[in-house]
């Protein structure tokens, strides 16, 4: 019977516990107020709301691209970090995966809660003594919009030390995906650098990786993956925030390939440290980027 009993014991061990969107949404609004709590601390201006610069998106986006939204505030955190002479603490990766499993999404507020606290710790700023609330009918959706509020906030803290620099390096990030596709599938890689527009500003390259999308859509569709409608995403005033944002989009998305093509072991890299970058440096890379990418939706046979 005592074996019985253990065996038992073992075997609901091997499964973790499910998380709900419910649960995870509250950690969100936890990251908010603690966020907007830095705010009142440094006396930025800002919405009682959060820093809201975003349309409230309405598409049906999946666990990935809530997951790469939390990676997007890790990185912004951060910046936080370096304007207050901390070190910077690397954001943590995943690997490739078709379907990620939305608890990890949880793991993430977590992980960035305790940024946070840490931060404040360092800085001698009283513990707000937040306790999360419970919430009901809450889907992926109102999470990645509650973060997309939370990284516009951060915006708003870093204020001018947010620049096309950051925007290139996850610019870098989606190349370094792209030529570990092509390399992989054995695809001659001729591209090169389009020429640089010097007068390229944020809504030219945010056009250009909307583009990109639309050809990550073409590729899975062709191959049966779930595709997400990002043109939800398009705006008149576009920062190099904006970019920053879709670039986390591209990634998310490309994640989908590489799993389906069995490169599942080449995690994104972390994004290099570029400094003087510009507008035009950005949308040249991205415009190469496009270039490679569409090697692979004529050539891969995937």
């Amino acid at each position: 019977m005592r074996q019985i009993v253990l065996i038992f014991l073992l075997t609901l061990g091997l499964y973790a516990k499910t998380i709900t969107p419910n649960e995870v949404y509250a950690q969100a609004i936890l990251i908010s107020q603690e966020t907007h709590s830095l705010l009142k601390y440094y006396d930025v201006k800002h919405d009682h709301n959060g820093i809201i610069r975003h349309k409230t998106i309405k598409t049906q986006l999946k666990p990935r691209n809530v997951w790469q939204m939390t990676y997007e505030i890790s990185i912004k955190i951060n910046i936080f970090r370096v304007t207050h002479n901390l070190p910077i603490i690397e954001p943590i990766n995943m690997p490739p995966m078709l379907n990620l499993n939305p608890s990890l999404v949880y793991e993430q507020t977590q992980r960035i809660l305790t940024e946070i606290r840490i931060f404040k710790y360092r800085m001698g700023i009283k513990d707000s003594g937040l306790k999360a609330n419970v919430y009901t009918n809450k889907t992926p959706l109102d999470v990645f919009n509650i973060l997309l509020q939370i990284s516009a906030s951060f915006d708003e803290l870093n204020q001018a030390k947010f620049s096309p620099s950051y925007v290139f390096g996850e610019t870098m990030r989606v190349y370094d995906d792209l030529t570990a596709i092509l390399s992989f599938l054995k695809i001659k890689d001729y591209t090169t650098p389009t020429s640089r527009n010097k007068d390229a500003t944020p809504k030219d390259t945010f056009k250009v990786a909307m583009n990109i999308l639309t050809i990550i859509k073409q590729i899975q569709f062709s191959v049966g993956i779930r595709r997400v409608d990002f043109s939800v995403f398009k705006k008149e005033n576009l920062i190099p925030s904006d970019v920053f944002t879709l670039n986390q989009m591209i990634i998310s998305e490309i994640q989908t390939i590489k799993a389906y093509i069995g490169l599942k072991s080449f995690i994104t890299p972390a994004a290099r440290n570029f400094t003087d970058k510009t507008p035009a440096d950005v949308e040249q890379l991205m415009n190469w980027n496009l270039r490679k990418i569409s090697l692979i939706n004529i050539s891969a046979g995937i």
